[in-house]
């Protein structure tokens, strides 16, 4: 049996027009808001109000019906543009 990696979300935030997590590794990652649609068209109060879901497998933003898997951001993958 192979064990896959698993990054987990420990910390996420909104600042100047980038999303910031620190993974489970300690690894700080980042992304602009820019490349997610609904992100980049909300105000910063609705981006600040992002929580951590699935037992830090996902980020989610309740003010915009937004999630994003962990492994999809490390992938590339923000959303639609």
């Amino acid at each position: 049996m192979v064990a896959e990696l698993m990054f987990t979300a420990d910390k996420a935030w909104y600042d100047d027009g980038m999303i910031y997590m620190i993974l489970s590794d300690k690894k700080e990652i980042r992304f602009p808001v820019s490349l997610n649609e609904k992100l980049r068209n909300a105000s910063q109060l609705q981006i600040n109000n992002i929580g951590i879901i699935c037992a830090g497998t996902g980020l989610n933003w309740p003010d915009l019906d937004e999630d994003l898997s962990v492994t999809g951001i490390l992938e590339g993958r923000y959303g639609k543009v």
